[in-house]
């Protein structure tokens, strides 16, 4: 009695759950156009892009379906945190791919450790029903976080790049500057010097900032605040000051290159001294067991084992 009433209620709420996914009741007044205004803003941010998508492909049925789980979220009010977001502006992912890939891993955490104990309980004579059930939901949610967790180890490696671009970015914008050139020009000559993805980025935002007439160092604070990169927020106040109020920024612009530089070569190497003891122990770890392999015979005679 007790598995039929579990899975009747399992059944139950997937049934709920696909008629909340299937009920797409068309939003009125308000709440459309600010439905309309948002994804106006999330076009223009997926534009930008571009740069990152150049070596990515995503599955067009995994768009959709993630397109209509957002339909779903932003109807409800629900709202993926603000460092999700800025992890996936950085790595150059949709939002829709991201909710379609967190599903799939939740689904697949849900019916991974029901097929693998079946085996197990046909040989075994059955297991109790409370194991599989708490081991599922452990599946679901541990599949589901698993996205978001390889996704912010992904957006620190590109963070980390992002901010080595900006400091050699820093040193451009500053020989520009130091040449005779105004701050739109020397962004722009500064950004064109490369074809990486970063630069590219950069390019991009600039000449989406001429197009839709704003100043390049608003757009520049404007892609610090998407990837949450404090480098770029800080360019973009330095910049604005020397366009406002004619503030001497070269020197400035060279000294936070070299202050960048040095923060990332100190990062650098406690990475490396962080690795270097964690093979450390792992060389014990190995000496140990040597050690015990050696005197377990002796031991073990002396003994009597």
């Amino acid at each position: 009695m007790t598995l039929i009433m579990l899975c009747g209620a399992i059944a139950g709420a997937g049934l709920l759950l696909v008629i909340r996914l299937v009920d797409r009741s068309e939003p009125e007044g308000a709440v459309a156009l600010l439905q309309l205004d948002a994804d106006r803003r999330r076009f223009r941010q997926e534009v930008s892009l571009t740069a990152d998508r150049r070596h990515q492909t995503e599955s067009l049925r995994m768009r959709r379906l993630g397109a209509s789980l957002r339909r779903v979220l932003d109807a409800r009010g629900i709202q993926l945190p603000t460092s999700v977001r800025a992890d996936l502006g950085v790595t150059g992912r949709s939002l829709e791919a991201h909710l379609a890939s967190s599903l799939t891993a939740g689904l697949a955490g849900f019916f991974v450790p029901v097929l693998l104990l079946t085996p197990v309980g046909v040989v075994t004579g059955g297991i109790p029903i409370v194991v599989p059930i708490w081991l599922s939901l452990v599946g679901v949610i541990f599949g589901a976080l698993l996205p978001t967790a390889q996704l912010r180890s992904v957006a620190a490696d590109r963070r980390r790049d992002f901010r080595h671009v900006v400091s050699s970015f820093l040193d451009l914008v500053a020989m520009n500057l130091a040449g005779g050139r105004g701050v739109p020009e020397a962004l722009s000559s500064a950004a064109g010097i490369s074809d990486g993805w970063a630069f590219i980025r950069i390019r991009d935002t600039l000449e989406t900032a001429r197009l839709q007439g704003i100043t390049p160092w608003a757009a520049l604070g404007q892609l610090g605040e998407e990837l949450s990169i404090d480098e770029l927020r800080d360019l973009s106040t330095a910049l604005a000051l020397v366009a406002e109020d004619g503030a001497k920024v070269r020197e400035s612009l060279t000294a936070r290159a070299v202050s960048m530089r040095r923060r990332e070569l100190a990062e650098t190497e406690g990475r490396a001294q962080t690795r270097s003891q964690s093979m450390l122990m792992a060389q014990m770890l190995l000496c140990v067991g040597f050690l015990l392999f050696l005197t377990y015979p002796a031991v073990a005679r002396v003994m009597g084992l």
